[in-house]
């Protein structure tokens, strides 16, 4: 065994994880075969470190730690990983030829985090920071699934734009409570919501209607998704089926739930969770 060969329990550590985080991401792995699962374990496993960073690092920490995985990733591709993580994405780089700049991608979004607090970003920047914290990782995914072609990242990126876009209308008042509001500034400007200051646009009355048109445009990516998917193989889309219908399924629960009450968080019922992966992953 060389010093390299990742042993049995840096894998159920980060296996341990991924599980703990409580992800719908984590069912979506679960349909994969072994060698391909272990992979998204340490995709996922990667990400969630880098956001730790952005979100729960001391301030005078964020842009040293985020230096420090850039330079991981480029030891990793050295052929000369050092920690567990990058130790464990050392086959699957290899394997699954997986780009180098999706990983570095990655990292640019969460230093858009780690910087001063997002407040109102333009469409265009929204699009970016979703392609960077999402997208990227959806083009990471679908290559460990076992799907590369052209339609398989178009796949990638308009699934990771509806998931992101999805996730902000999840988190809009987590979000807003460490400073951050993502919703974009044309959609504000559009209803009459001159600030910025996020917890005073999450009491204006047009707030609805904002959050609305960014359930239409995570639907449309949801909707282009699935034309991209319609066009590769249904194996190895499995698992990014099972996160669209799940995702899905939380995006309708949030539109039921409305935007006035954002205190009342919306999860995905275990019982649904087990029927989606049912449906989309084991048949």
């Amino acid at each position: 065994m060389t010093d390299l060969a990742v042993d049995a329990s840096i894998t159920a550590q980060i296996e341990a994880r991924v599980r703990a985080a409580g992800s719908s991401f984590y069912w979506g792995m679960r349909v994969l075969p072994a060698p391909r699962r272990a992979a998204m374990y340490a995709i996922y496993a990667f990400c969630r470190e880098v956001d730790d960073i952005a979100d729960d690092a001391p301030d005078d920490q964020k842009a040293p730690g985020l230096a420090a995985w850039r330079a991981e990733i480029a030891a990793l591709y050295d052929g000369r990983p050092s920690h567990p993580i990058t130790r464990a994405l050392l086959e699957p780089v290899t394997s699954y030829r997986l780009d180098r700049h999706d990983f570095l991608a990655i990292i640019d979004g969460m230093e858009m985090d780690a910087g001063a607090a997002i407040r109102a970003p333009s469409l265009a920047e929204l699009d970016l920071y979703c392609a960077r914290v999402a997208s990227a990782v959806g083009r990471l995914s679908v290559r460990a699934f076992g799907a590369d072609s052209a339609r398989a990242l178009d796949v990638a990126e308009a699934l990771g734009r509806a998931l992101q876009l999805t996730n902000i209308l999840r988190d809009i008042e987590e979000d807003a409570a460490r400073g951050r509001l993502y919703l974009p500034r044309e959609l504000l400007d559009r209803h009459g919501i001159a600030g910025s200051e996020p917890l005073e646009v999450l009491r204006h009355p047009a707030l609805p209607a904002v959050c609305a048109e960014l359930v239409a445009m995570a639907r449309a990516k949801f909707a282009e998704a699935e034309r991209a998917m319609a066009d590769c193989p249904r194996r190895p889309m499995r698992p990014a089926a099972l996160m669209k219908a799940m995702y899905r399924a939380i995006l309708d629960r949030l539109e039921r739930r409305g935007w006035t009450a954002l205190d009342r968080p919306v999860k995905t019922p275990k019982a649904l969770k087990l029927w989606l992966v049912v449906r989309h992953g084991l048949i």
